[in-house]
């Protein structure tokens, strides 16, 4: 049975109040989701104290932190041509992976890899990525934190989209600190199938995120979420399954997003 997460895509200081934070993943717990994942930016990371008062209080795990809002918001990218970029994208990182272990969260890392429109030579960048990557996984080791590394969709990353680039990628770097995730939203851009992927990486798969096809409401695209899940059980799959929805403010998305997940489980039922 999947253990469900729900992606909160606001920042915590959008709420108004720490109380109305607090009230928010209390809301999200008792719709029955099993843990949060957030974004994290800026040099230290965001409200990270208050994360963790809040998750402790109520016994919601983070389950994750994403990272990709570090170079759409401060232009962080590890393919970049500026050596400078580079480092403080690497050091960013490298502070995250401190983070993630204060939670026992995993760090994901996919789009702060950057676009074709930072390096247009696919062979340099790719080159650059992994070699930033080099310092961030030695720091996720010492810190006993695991990077899930995502195959993002040519459209939104211009680097290692499909999960057989990432897992070539992980073959390289060696560490067991260091690991695929899979998307439903990228894969279904990249991959050839919504369920093979999942089986190709097996017990590797570190992560998973359920988006529908056009980014809102999971029922309301093309995806056959049972086959997706049914896949993740066959594999043996024992990690969060965090939902993302793009399109709507938690307190529409996350009841919705329950509601249908708990039909799917009804029906899976004999």
């Amino acid at each position: 049975m999947a253990r469900f997460s729900f992606i909160v895509v606001e920042r915590p200081d959008s709420f108004g109040s720490f109380e109305q934070f607090a009230m928010a993943l209390g809301g999200i717990k008792e719709l029955g989701f099993l843990g949060v994942e957030f974004n994290l930016t800026g040099p230290t990371g965001y409200e990270v104290d208050a994360i963790a008062r809040v998750a402790e209080s109520i016994d919601l795990p983070v389950v994750s932190f994403l990272t990709g809002a570090n170079y759409f918001g401060d232009g962080l990218c590890l393919s970049s041509p500026r050596a400078e970029v580079r480092r403080q994208a690497v050091e960013r990182l490298q502070a995250y992976t401190q983070i993630a272990a204060r939670f026992g969260a995993l760090l994901v890392i996919g789009q702060m890899q950057g676009f074709l429109s930072d390096e247009p030579n696919r062979a340099v960048g790719e080159a650059r990525i992994e070699e930033g990557l080099k310092p961030v996984v030695a720091a996720a080791e010492r810190n006993g934190t695991t990077i899930a590394f995502e195959p993002v969709n040519h459209l939104q990353a211009g680097f290692h989209n499909t999960l057989d680039d990432v897992m070539a990628l992980a073959a390289r770097l060696d560490s067991p600190r260091f690991k695929p995730m899979l998307d439903a939203f990228h894969m279904n851009i990249e991959e050839k199938s919504m369920t093979e992927p999942i089986h190709r990486a097996g017990q590797s798969l570190s992560h998973f995120h359920l988006c529908e096809s056009n980014g809102s409401f999971l029922g309301t695209g093309h995806f056959d979420f049972r086959a997706i899940l049914a896949a993740l059980e066959h594999t043996g799959y024992a990690g969060y399954v965090s939902v993302k929805v793009y399109r709507e403010p938690w307190a529409v998305a996350a009841p919705a997003t329950m509601k249908f997940l708990s039909g799917l489980t009804n029906q899976r039922k004999p």
